[in-house]
């Protein structure tokens, strides 16, 4: 079982531990006494995630599928999974398209979880995950922090620092849509169910802001009666901000930092290098909100965090 050295030490059983709940493969995390996430290392699935996610009224905002049969819910793309982080061009190996059912992909990776600690104070997981190749070689090392920010009780809303290193040599990340940061949505955020969305230029609808730069993305929809709404942010000290968005009308939502050519032929091909020795940083923030991108101001929610974040 290729897995982790688990900063804390676990028993079979499932510990409670301040807002979190460990078990040997996975975190549950509380905001409030009511269950948020739960972070899984992502033995099953070739990479770690979270899932589902829901809002501070307790509505599930993620897709269930493939971790759970619901019915009415698409069945599609077995490798969108919660909210999770990958990339499927990393020297050449795939890190995205690659659920370990595919067996007609060729060249996969998978990532792997090291180790996982929890700050009960601060409400901070911090993780050390491993890209791998299908030979075990590791490409990059990613040390994650992510931070659970609890001063609105309106909103859930998570805090990512990301720091990717190359121990091995150099790597290089190809210029593909297939990536990165990502969210697959409930069935309700669906354009052909009524969801929306929308930019921080104002564009609004798939065919609009599909493959476009900009600050932030947000979707909305109206689940079990409760308009809610799911917002990603790009910080601007993030290398090649503001990024590109693979955000699609089924429920795919993806910040992509790495594409270019990849979303529109007339650019150059765009290779990002991460020298040995050498590390990017970047800084993305979920939101979680009620009302849409308008009724929830969005952009000032943005401009706050970018601002006092620098």
């Amino acid at each position: 079982m290729r897995l982790f050295a688990l900063a804390c030490a676990l028993s079979a059983a499932a510990t409670t531990f301040g807002q979190v709940q460990f078990t040997p493969d996975s975190v549950a995390v509380q905001i409030d006494g009511k269950p948020f996430t739960t972070f899984y290392y992502g033995e099953a699935a070739a990479k770690p995630y979270f899932a589902p996610l829901r809002s501070a009224s307790g509505k599930i905002v993620t897709r269930r599928f493939p971790m759970e049969t619901v019915p009415g819910e698409s069945r599609d793309h077995l490798h969108h999974r919660g909210l999770w982080f990958t990339y499927d061009d990393v020297n050449g190996v795939k890190l995205w398209e690659n659920d370990p059912s595919y067996t007609n992909k060729p060249n996969k990776g998978h990532v792997t979880v090291k180790s996982n600690s929890w700050d009960a104070k601060k409400a901070v997981m911090t993780s050390v995950l491993e890209w791998r190749d299908e030979k075990e070689k590791v490409l990059l090392v990613e040390d994650r922090t992510v931070t659970f920010v609890t001063s609105d009780p309106k909103l859930r809303v998570m805090d990512f620092r990301i720091t990717l290193s190359a121990p091995n040599g150099e790597v290089k990340l190809g210029d593909t849509k297939e990536g990165a940061f990502a969210i697959r949505l409930a069935e309700e955020f669906t354009e052909k169910r009524g969801g929306v969305i929308t930019n921080a230029d104002g564009l609004t609808g798939m065919k609009q802001l599909w493959g476009k730069p900009s600050n932030w993305v947000d979707y909305s929809a109206t689940l079990d009666g409760e308009p809610l709404g799911v917002a990603m942010f790009d910080h601007p000290s993030n290398p090649g901000h503001p990024t590109r968005w693979h955000a699609r009308d089924y429920g795919l939502f993806s910040l992509n930092p790495f594409g270019q050519k990849g979303f529109d032929p007339a650019q150059p091909e765009k290779i990002t290098t991460i020298a040995a020795g050498k590390k990017l940083t970047y800084r993305w923030r979920v939101v979680i909100h009620p009302g849409d991108a308008k009724s929830a101001n969005v952009d000032a929610l943005y401009k706050a965090w970018a601002g006092s974040n620098k």
